[in-house]
């Protein structure tokens, strides 16, 4: 059922060709992260994109909106994570931020993707959340601060990551409380999210 606002994280891989016909959502805030291939997406809003690795999406639901995701490529899969995080308020007015997050700007630390303010260039979510990434080379160290009173949610979603004495995979995900510091070394080449949580 979820931890803290962060509701959902699904982990999908769509063939070729295929995906989610028009559905609907709302009071949600809805981010899908491409780690693999292209992802299509239509929406209610008018909105008609195409989300590739590097680039976030958000889509806030609020009062209703309905939408679609497809494969963009008619002959390689695309594998992608689609995020849900609760809003502070109900009846928002739908909305669509999609951003490109250089390579460059996240290797070895983390760098942030998504805030309640759009801080430095972050998209906008609608709830006391951040999301931030970090492209980890092998045997690189990071460590992050937890504020006291914060939770977080550490996802790998590549490579190997060691966390104290926890070995990390990708699709693995850690929940965090009353840890003051997030000591992380990369078994090898990684690629992490932090969910920072009220």
């Amino acid at each position: 059922m979820g931890y803290r606002a962060l509701r959902v994280i699904n982990d999908d891989q769509v063939i070729a060709g295929a995906g989610f016909g028009t559905h609907g959502h709302r009071d949600m805030e809805i981010l899908s992260y491409v780690l693999s291939g292209s992802l299509a997406h239509r929406d209610s809003m008018g909105t008609s994109s195409v989300i590739k690795p590097g680039e976030l999406q958000r889509m806030s639901a609020g009062t209703g909106v309905e939408h679609s995701e497809f494969n963009a490529s008619s002959t390689e899969p695309v594998h992608f994570l689609q995020i849900w995080i609760l809003p502070e308020c109900t009846g928002l007015v739908p909305s669509y931020q999609q951003k490109s997050f250089p390579l460059a700007d996240r290797t070895n630390r983390f760098q942030r993707l998504a805030d309640r303010t759009g801080s430095d260039g972050a998209i906008t979510l609608h709830q006391d959340a951040s999301l931030s990434l970090a492209n980890l080379t092998a045997g690189t160290s990071l460590r992050q601060i937890l504020p006291a009173g914060r939770y977080a949610w550490l996802q790998v979603t590549q490579g190997v990551v060691h966390l104290g004495v926890h070995t990390l995979v990708a699709g693995d995900g850690v929940a965090l409380f009353s840890e003051p510091l997030i000591d992380l070394t990369a078994g090898t080449d990684a690629e992490l999210l932090l969910f920072d949580l009220a």
